[in-house]
């Protein structure tokens, strides 16, 4: 495989830090975009995509349910990260000269008690490590930073402040891609299936057919649904759920699910994070 992961933003972001702490020993490739960083893994400029999902402060991430189906990738992995906002500035800035900090909006409101306790102002930027790197570059003592310690570390600034976020708990759910499926392993804490699938048009067509999962004791931890196509009675739904095709429970529920759907595809089959359930 090549030892290149791809990964959407720019050096210093937080997916980059997913792709350090997840794969320390592959080299991480930022891309301007998601489906960039899928076409990277497409045209065999990475082995892998590391792709945000969901924060557990603020839900899912937009647009990235409708890419997965459509990315020609497997999900091989997941990667839970916990989401450290830190206060950055320039060398020998001290924290009460601080006036503004600039940030992605999403992480301007995930700081919001510090940054009123201290009377900065919030100035949004495009993202969290373009926002270091701007800081860096205009050179403006009274203006800070909001991204991770591997930003400040790119861009020469120091942390004023560490783990400033409002909440402790805040964690980022990723996603790792690849060209093939792989359904030969068994994580020690369990294995995730992610799928997709329409329902047949049929009354009570969705209690109908997620009812396989509770008589099989299939756990399902996410299902979501959105509009296809541009039309409003065409809906897909994504599902997670615990447990690998093989498992004689989950191949009973998949069997009742094909039977009121008319059509389901699995987007992977993949160790389960020991994070999910708390573990470190």
């Amino acid at each position: 495989m090549i030892n290149r992961i791809a990964f959407q933003g720019e050096p210093g972001a937080y997916s980059h830090q997913a792709c350090v702490e997840t794969y320390p020993a592959m080299e991480a490739l930022p891309c301007r975009t998601f489906e960039d960083a899928i076409a990277a893994v497409r045209d065999s400029a990475a082995g892998l995509a590391m792709l945000p999902v969901e924060n557990s402060t603020f839900g899912r991430v937009a647009d990235i349910h409708h890419l997965l189906p459509e990315s020609g990738l497997h999900i091989v992995a997941e990667a839970f990260v916990r989401v450290h906002i830190n206060l950055l500035a320039l060398p020998g800035v001290r924290l009460d000269q601080i006036e503004s900090a600039m940030s992605h909006t999403m992480l301007l409101g995930q700081c919001r008690a510090f940054l009123e306790r201290h009377g900065i102002r919030r100035i949004t930027g495009a993202d969290t490590a373009g926002s270091a790197r701007h800081v860096a570059e205009a050179g403006q003592p009274e203006m800070a930073a909001l991204a991770s310690e591997l930003a400040g570390e790119i861009y020469g600034l120091d942390v004023l402040a560490r783990h400033i976020e409002d909440q402790s708990t805040n964690t980022t759910r990723f996603l790792v891609m690849a060209r093939e499926p792989d359904f030969t392993r068994r994580g020690n804490d369990g294995m995730m299936t992610t799928l997709v699938f329409r329902l047949r048009s049929i009354p009570a067509g969705l209690y109908k057919a997620l009812g396989g999962f509770a008589t099989n004791g299939v756990n399902l931890t996410k299902l979501e649904s959105y509009m296809v196509g541009g039309n409003f009675s065409v809906v897909q739904f994504y599902a997670d759920i615990e447990g690998h095709p093989e498992d004689a429970a989950v191949a009973r529920a998949l069997d009742e699910l094909d039977y009121f759907t008319s059509d389901i595809t699995i987007l992977g089959v993949y160790p389960a994070d020991p994070r999910r359930y708390g573990k470190e």
